[in-house]
């Protein structure tokens, strides 16, 4: 059994944190949470913890960042020298896919994910469609690259759902992929299927689940195909929707209605879909979505980084979709960041303050990303969920004065001290125990750009 003192612990159900909490763990399961001191003085009780591991600040559970595309992490700080839109910065995107391979990709994911374990995040939805090599020839191993990130994570630590990509068109019109596209094809959805099927990775800390590119990549005839593999094998399945005005313009001239409407008519939404961006809807989509307890992740950062638009999140919470965050193309790793940017990306688009409550951004970035993600077992400091800690300092001069309740209007990344994933040590005195983090990603991003920047 290990145990710890958390001074300020964020306990489910409670507004606010509570003082000197003892948590315990067993076999990498929360086995007791006791808070141990009301609003004064620690208790005599507290003597007797000389075994507990101090953790001064405060705790929160793991956090998840349930959208994450590892490779778009060599493009920070490359994007930002000229004008454009999404389509722009996607031809810069591929220039980065067309010069990965397993190795490569290993390395790359390997220091992104140890970032995000910096970070205080536990566990990683990779949205990947990455699959083949150069031309869309497969590797002798089918899931060549699917491997190097099951075991990127593992080497970082933190637990990781490949939420394995059909991207099979390249338009709403079904045209063919062409270019760097070719990489991420499998033929048809069927085939798509039968290359996930193949990939059975064992290891606890990964699980499989299953997403849709988005309209523009899946043919309508096929996204039934996807979404029923997807609710066989009780995976998650996650799509892109909505992220553009210009992806609703093309299904509505292509098929008659919004990207939204296409997929309830194909049978995708549901309560284990999470719909990534809807940075778009329409009011009839927003109650297609609520109605129907699909889940929206939204990744505020790459919405503002990419210029997509700031979406009507209130809105499709208030309809019934629950929410997680995610971190997307990595050009900001801070799921605090994410998190209050619920808020203040809403007070922006309303000019109105008081969206979101503390509590409601703490359950995005935890409980509701593991939720999306397949871990119903996670997020919650709470006996028998997964034993994941993140703890933030109070001092810094970020956080120095803040009241801990406020730490996610407060803390960034970089106030992150520790982070123990299933028990674990990962992260301590706010460094990675086992991967020097800076010049891995220098070397990483280095072997993937050099020809680009020379």
């Amino acid at each position: 059994m290990t145990r710890w003192l958390a001074e300020y612990a964020w306990l489910p159900d409670r507004a606010e944190p509570t003082r000197d909490v003892l948590i315990e763990a067993t076999d990498g399961r929360l086995t007791a949470v006791t808070p141990l001191t009301g609003d004064g003085p620690p208790t005599a009780g507290v003597e007797v913890l000389d075994d507990a591991v101090r953790l001064p600040g405060l705790t929160v559970p793991g956090l998840a960042n349930a959208h994450s595309h590892a490779f778009h992490r060599a493009l920070r700080g490359r994007t930002h020298d000229g004008r454009g839109d999404f389509w722009s910065w996607r031809s810069l995107m591929y220039a980065i896919a067309t010069r990965l391979d397993p190795d490569t990709y290993l390395a790359l994911a390997r220091a992104v994910y140890a970032e995000m374990a910096l970070a205080g995040i536990t566990c990683v939805g990779e949205f990947h469609y990455l699959h083949h090599g150069p031309g869309g020839t497969p590797y002798d191993d089918p899931n060549a690259m699917s491997a190097a990130l099951v075991e990127a994570a593992a080497h970082a630590g933190i637990r990781l759902t490949l939420l394995d990509t059909a991207y099979l068109a390249g338009g709403v019109d079904g045209a063919p992929l062409t270019g760097p596209q070719r990489r991420f094809g499998d033929g048809d959805a069927l085939r798509w299927a039968a290359r996930v099927d193949a990939f059975g990775p064992a290891d606890d800390h990964v699980r499989l689940g299953a997403a849709i590119h988005s309209v523009r990549a899946v043919p309508a005839e096929q996204l039934a195909t996807v979404a029923g593999w997807a609710d066989r094998n009780g995976l998650p399945l996650h799509v892109h929707l909505s992220e553009q005005p210009a992806e609703n313009d093309a299904c509505r001239a292509v098929h008659g209605c919004t990207p939204t409407r296409l997929l309830a008519d194909h049978g995708v939404l549901g309560p284990h879909t999470t719909a990534v961006h809807a940075t778009h809807p329409t009011a009839a989509d927003v109650a297609l979505l609520g109605d129907s307890r699909t889940r929206v992740c939204v990744c505020p950062t790459t919405e503002r980084d990419l210029a997509d638009g700031v979406g009507p999140v209130r809105r499709m919470a208030d309809a019934g979709s629950p929410l997680s965050l995610g971190s997307d193309s990595n050009a900001v790793v801070d799921l605090f960041e994410e998190a209050r940017a619920l808020e203040m990306d809403e007070r922006l688009r309303t000019r109105r303050r008081g969206h979101f409550t503390p509590v409601e951004l703490l359950g995005a970035a935890t409980v509701g990303g593991h939720a999306a993600l397949g871990w119903g077992d996670a997020g919650r400091l709470a006996v028998g969920q997964r034993a994941d800690l993140v703890t933030v300092r109070l001092d810094s001069a970020r956080t120095a004065g803040v009241p801990p309740a406020g730490a996610f209007f407060a803390a960034t990344a970089a106030d992150v001290t520790s982070v123990i994933v299933d028990g674990r040590p990962v992260v301590d005195g706010g460094r990675h125990l086992t991967v020097d983090v800076p010049t891995e990603l220098r070397d990483a991003i280095a072997a993937v750009t050099a020809k680009e920047d020379s």
